[in-house]
């Protein structure tokens, strides 16, 4: 088991700049996890005593109101680490994690990553550029919020999903991305139904194609020119 883990471990950007024998030291202290779909990974308010590592399935990370909508904040795909924050600085969670399909994750507990952090700072450095490209990524979605519509929002989300899922050598087929409309609209803080008749209407106009759960790109160009007309 132990070398399986160390090549997962070795293979993410955190820590691929490890030598053989500091893998296999994080292997030892490494568990693995599986999660049947939507069974929560955490909640928000647990202890923080882990960070996380997709090995594959999906993840996502999300809030709820008052009244019980979700909002998607995030969603981790294989390779990716979450929890971070609450592993930093030992508070409870920020968010709900729930696993999206049948997933399995590699667990490192902060009583066993902390010390090894502060006998690897260049891994301290990696973990630090996570938490700005995550505060950017908050950022923007705060910005899209506000000074976007709809249209230019759904998008902005489709067009990025699609080059998440291209840059991190995702399988299926370019430039579909596996998201269903309940969860795009969660991701931009619409209903259901105002995705459907969005996508209904750039199926018809040829922008896109609907499949189960997905979403096909066919115009690409298109997309981006909506994007663009609503940039502030």
């Amino acid at each position: 088991m132990i070398p399986a883990v160390r090549d997962l471990l070795g293979q993410h950007f955190l820590l691929k700049h490890l030598a053989a024998a500091e893998l296999d030291q994080l292997a030892r202290m490494a568990i693995t996890r599986l999660c049947r779909p939507n069974e929560a990974v955490f909640l928000k308010g647990d202890p923080g005593n882990s960070m996380m590592a997709v090995v594959h399935g999906r993840v996502r990370i999300c809030s709820y109101s008052s009244e019980g909508r979700e909002v998607i904040l995030n969603v981790i795909n294989p390779g990716e680490v979450f929890g971070e924050i609450a592993l930093i600085d030992g508070g409870s969670r920020t968010a709900d994690a729930f696993a999206m399909d049948a997933t399995e994750l590699v667990v490192l507990s902060r009583r066993d990553f902390l010390p090894f952090l502060e006998r690897n700072p260049q891994v301290c450095i990696k973990l630090l550029e996570v938490l700005c490209e995550r505060l950017r990524a908050t950022s923007a979605q705060v910005e899209d919020f506000f000074f976007l519509d709809l249209r230019s929002r759904l998008a902005k989300r489709l067009l990025a999903a699609a080059d998440h899922a291209a840059n991190n050598g995702a399988g299926g087929d370019p430039g579909t991305v596996r998201l269903s409309q309940h969860m795009l609209a969660s991701m931009i803080g619409t209903s259901r139904e105002a995705v459907n008749k969005q996508l209904r209407a750039w199926e018809e106009a040829g922008l896109i194609a609907l499949k189960r759960g997905a979403v096909k790109i066919i115009n690409r160009q298109r997309l981006e020119e909506i994007v663009a007309e609503e940039a502030p």
